[in-house]
């Protein structure tokens, strides 16, 4: 992996470098905000806020950029490989109970 960069896009994947992530930044591959909750190592869908963080503000719109003071890149891009892991154990669980 190139030292440069930081995380992944929410959306398509794209690597993403530190410079990627200001106030009004987005991703050069699909145009999508970078500085977002879903962009973040803290969002996490199934808790209260959809955020890790106790402390941090609560914020409406994931997709949108905002100025948490508790944001940091994620290598993990939530928008490809989360979708296709909870297409797989679905589908895992839907055999299961096949006749």
């Amino acid at each position: 992996m190139n030292q440069t960069v930081k995380g992944k896009c929410w959306q398509c994947g794209s690597d993403l470098e530190a410079v990627d992530y200001g106030r009004e930044t987005t991703c050069r591959s699909c145009g999508k905000p970078t500085r977002v909750c879903r962009n973040c190592r803290w969002y996490a869908p199934n808790r209260p806020n959809q955020c890790e963080e106790p402390m941090a503000d609560r914020v409406m719109d994931k997709e949108n950029a905002n100025f948490c003071g508790y944001f940091e890149p994620t290598e993990e891009s939530a928008g490809t490989d989360a979708d296709t892991t909870q297409d797989a154990l679905r589908k895992a669980a839907e055999d299961l109970f096949k006749s």
